[in-house]
């Protein structure tokens, strides 16, 4: 198994520290939001996102004379983080006590749930819990005016989307548009796997933002000291390999694959079984649905839990069991399908183990952090994703590259949103001031000219990562199949018009130097030399004093992905990968043509010839198609 990603925290303890009114660090920063009707919470799993909305709910009703609070979760098991709390004994002055009649997040018919939701509003009760389901047939039926006086709390907001057919972005929007309703979004990750916007920008801008970073999150635990993120490729069907990667003397949550998927088997099933018998034998199934399975290695009786079983009786007491464990012994191993990633809590999980890629960043983001709780059993959790390799034999050999390489990327975003975050600032001449404790000083840089550009780089720079990341055109990119200064200066720039068409060109080229400058340092290593720091940059040693955005701009800020695909797979594989990103080619623009062309006399004067079109080198092919495109384009203009 490779990991790409190996954090490392201090355990503050910083992020689970209470104040006199029994708040956390983020939940504090949520609560002194308290008063903006729009508010946007985006912090990690396990950051008290629940808690931090009753405080807040609370006092809309008790001091901002709102009536009414509809909290909205996906699914029916989220519902229970919002059940009775007790907050006065840690300082706050009341308690969260939602009278059970409107926990409509219980098993029954849909019809009923709706009938339930017009009688609370009707009624003299305060707080309903529904699913985001239940929310949607409810708002069906009722004018947007009913809304007026209540705070309308949607958990998991990266469930709603702009596009035209997502009904709960359709039910956002009328709320903002004809409702005096306050609204609070939460979301542990902001960016969907569609990359349809979660809002459109005119709606996002009336939203107030409250951030709260993932390193924020984990370099304040008291217990888990450190993070990987990694990746083992198998051939064949996954549950030939899964025993290589398995460890059950590790809490794992195991995902098996989307029955639609092409790692799956087709019969989930199955899949389970073979897991089971893989690991050992089954002993017996307890009352409360749990499989004990005694290991083959040396006998230990394991607690499974089998939540790819969508029968509901036998799902329910199982789901009920996991919703009541109290030690670290009463469980083993999670088998889940599409269970068990958004508001699951294990604490005393340490493997999320994943097979197949997930087409959704949130998704990964989501099953990571059922690994990141903090928990006296662990000072280390692990992500592993399990990826079939492409086979030439296979016609699905472009569906298999592209997997893996947006695998990869994804795990290039994980690495971005889990490090320290810097500060950068120009340096300018004559300047010997040394970098302050996380600063950076580089020549060149433009700092942000627009309040617009400060508050995407305050709240929004891992989402436009997200969306540079997923760009079809930069996926192909990663593996070094286009030029460094070409990814930054012409491919970038044109993602980020997309995402942010109000921007002038001044300020996208500020939001740019800033998400290259990011990257690049992010994927960078800070080494001490005497009394000189230099940052390894690529496969380039830079003294911090002498950076300037004209040298990081010659270095590709995602060449760890091509790094990972050498070392991890065989050079047959990459073959395979190459031809396959070749079969698909990356047009040429003419902004890319003009940096290459530049490169050319410096090529020859290496190699003592001009690049050639038949290279198997993609940089030289790459030069000569410059070439060639170049001539093209004054043939055209001198005939035109």
């Amino acid at each position: 198994m490779t990991n790409i990603v190996e954090v490392n925290y201090h355990q503050t303890g910083e992020s689970k520290k209470t104040n006199s009114l029994g708040m956390r660090d983020m939940q504090e920063k949520a609560y002194n939001a308290r008063n903006e009707q729009y508010l946007l919470l985006k912090a990690p799993p396990a950051s008290g996102k629940s808690r931090a909305l009753m405080f807040i709910a609370l006092d809309k009703l008790m001091n901002q004379g709102l009536k009414k609070v509809i909290v909205a979760v996906p699914e029916k098991s989220i519902g229970g983080s919002f059940g009775d709390t007790d907050l006065m004994s840690y300082g706050f002055y009341a308690n969260w006590e939602p009278n059970p009649t409107y926990n409509l997040c219980t098993p029954g018919e849909e019809k009923s749930k709706v009938e339930a939701f017009k009688r609370f509003l009707d009624s003299d009760e305060k707080i309903l819990i529904c699913t985001h389901a239940t929310l949607r047939f409810a708002f069906e039926q009722l004018d947007e005016k009913r809304f007026d006086d209540c705070l309308l709390a949607i958990d998991e907001f990266h469930h709603v989307s702009a596009d035209g057919n997502n009904r709960l972005g359709e039910l956002v929007r009328a709320i903002l548009e004809k409702s005096s309703a306050h609204m609070v979004a939460m979301t542990g990750s902001y960016f969907r796997g569609d990359s349809v916007p979660v809002l459109l920008p005119e709606d996002e801008s009336r939203f107030t933002k409250v951030t709260y970073n993932y390193y924020e999150q984990l370099n304040g635990y008291e217990h888990l000291k450190s993070l990987g993120i990694g990746y083992h490729f198998y051939q064949g069907r996954y549950t030939s390999a899964i025993g290589e990667i398995l460890d059950t003397d590790k809490k794992t949550i195991l995902h098996i694959p989307n029955v639609n998927s092409g790692e799956s088997t087709k019969d989930k099933h199955k899949e389970v079984d073979t897991i089971l018998d893989i690991i050992g034998d089954v002993i017996r199934i307890t009352d409360d649905g749990i499989i004990i399975v005694k290991r083959h290695s040396d006998g230990k009786l394991l607690k499974v839990a089998d939540l790819v079983d969508d029968e509901p009786k036998k799902r329910e007491k199982v789901v009920g069991y996991l919703r009541n464990i109290q030690s670290i012994e009463d469980m083993d191993l999670i088998i889940a399908l599409g269970m068990a990633k958004e508001g699951f809590d294990w604490p005393y999980c340490e493997h999320a183990l994943t097979v197949g890629y997930r087409s959704s960043l949130t998704e990964i983001i989501q099953i990571i952090g059922r690994a990141t709780r903090d928990s006296e059993n662990k000072i280390h959790a692990q992500f592993t994703n399990l990826i079939a390799e492409p086979n030439a034999q296979n016609d699905e050999v472009k569906v298999s590259v592209n997997n893996m390489l947006k695998a990869i990327t994804a795990s290039l975003l994980m690495e971005q949103v889990l490090a320290p975050n810097f500060k950068f600032k120009p340096r300018f001449e004559n300047d010997t001031e040394p970098n302050q404790k996380g600063e950076l000083k580089i020549r060149g840089f433009k700092l942000p000219s627009s309040k617009r550009v400060e508050e995407i780089l305050e709240s929004d720079l891992n989402d436009l990562k997200a969306a540079i990341l997923q760009d079809d055109v930069m996926i192909k990119a990663i593996p070094g199949n286009l030029d460094a200064e070409v990814i930054n200066r012409v491919l970038i720039p044109k993602i980020i018009k997309v995402k942010y068409p109000d921007l002038s060109d001044s300020e996208v080229e500020e939001l740019r130097q800033h998400v290259v400058v990011d990257s690049v340092v992010k994927n960078g290593h800070i080494i001490e030399s005497g009394d000189k720091k230099f940052i390894k940059m690529a496969d380039k040693f830079v003294n911090i004093d002498e950076l300037h955005i004209d040298l990081i701009d010659q270095i590709n800020p995602f060449q760890k992905a091509f790094e990972i695909l050498s070392k991890s797979v065989t050079t047959h594989v990459l073959k395979l990968i190459q031809e396959s990103i070749e079969a698909t080619r990356i047009e040429m623009t003419p902004e890319e043509a003009v940096i290459l062309y530049k490169k050319i006399p410096a090529f020859k004067s290496e190699h003592g010839r001009m690049p050639d079109i038949g290279s198997r080198d993609f940089a030289e092919m790459r030069m000569a198609e410059a070439l060639i495109f170049l001539n093209k384009l004054r043939r055209e203009r001198a005939n035109g």
